[in-house]
């Protein structure tokens, strides 16, 4: 009998563009560690900022994701439908007094210097044109990556008392990814080195909600040209729909894979399943990877 729970690992964008090289980086490397531990992989979408979200996005990512081979386990999860369950939380939050109102804008908090510093704490402020605080009793600042080590977290920021529901009405991403971590039974989380600093405020909320947290991998990122990370902010272009073996065999070899000639010739099934079968952790690098332009044309 196996002794440790099942590996369920997930990948959960934003619906706010196409997936780009850097997202396949992201969904690649999930997917392979948790198959590679006879695991399940879930697929979210993260669809709680509107103003944000493209039309057709969600659908074109689902796509690019089958058209890869990363194919997922169950249905799709969508935060959108979620809202009863996080307003649930936030109420439980309010009645254990683990949070307060607060209406200071971005500006007066810039003023002091960058941080929140508890401002509204003692306030008493109501609902009315404010957002919602997590009030910090007990701030994570380190936490363990499967990856990295042991990782510190600036101390300022760990310590912030973040926002858990916006002034706008919106869900804030912190509250949002927990819950549903939680609620679909998430072991592993592996995604971009850019999430690094959000883990401690997730895992502040696994602690006050009195929930088991999962273990966390943060992969490198991919960087343009021009040093950036490739984003959609920073309108990095759609993944090809040509020569998909290609682009597949490049993401893995930024994962620090070894990966054959022949795998060239495979079909993109194929070449996901032996990807699966050669999927050595130990192996991904940590820092993050330059590329050029025609990266995708070198291999």
């Amino acid at each position: 009998m196996n002794e440790f729970p099942p590996v369920v690992g997930r990948f959960a964008p934003s619906p706010s563009g196409d997936l780009h090289f850097g997202s396949l980086i992201a969904a690649l490397g999930s997917y392979l560690d948790a198959r590679s531990q006879q695991g399940r992989w879930l697929v979210r979408i993260e669809d709680i900022d509107p103003p944000r979200e493209i039309p057709g996005a969600a659908q074109n990512i689902l796509h690019q994701l089958e058209t890869y081979g990363l194919e997922w386990d169950g249905p799709v999860s969508w935060q959108s439908q979620h809202h009863a369950r996080y307003r649930e939380i936030l109420e439980w939050l309010i009645s254990h007094r683990n949070s307060y109102y607060c209406t200071c804008t971005r500006k007066m908090i810039q003023q002091s210097g960058g941080y929140y510093l508890g401002t509204c704490r003692t306030q008493g402020h109501r609902a009315t044109d404010a957002a919602l605080r997590l009030y910090q009793q007990s701030p994570v600042t380190h936490f363990n990556d499967l990856l990295r080590g042991t990782v510190v977290c600036n101390p300022q920021l760990a310590q912030e008392d973040f926002i858990i529901h916006r002034r706008d009405g919106l869900f804030a991403y912190n509250l949002a990814v927990t819950v549903d971590d939680h609620d679909q039974g998430i072991t592993q989380v592996v995604r971009g080195a850019d999430l690094i600093e959000p883990t401690v405020r997730q895992l502040t909320l696994y602690q006050q909600l009195g929930w088991q947290a999962p273990d966390y991998l943060h992969l490198p990122l991919a960087l343009g040209p021009d040093g950036n990370k490739l984003s959609k902010q920073n309108h990095a272009p759609a993944l090809p729909q040509q020569n998909l073996q290609r682009t597949l065999i490049h993401a893995l070899i930024l994962l620090g894979q070894e990966v054959d000639k022949e795998w060239q010739d495979f079909t993109v099934r194929q070449l996901i399943d032996e990807a699966v079968k050669q999927w050595q952790r130990v192996k991904i690098p940590i820092n993050s990877t330059f590329i050029t332009t025609d990266a995708l044309s070198t291999f």
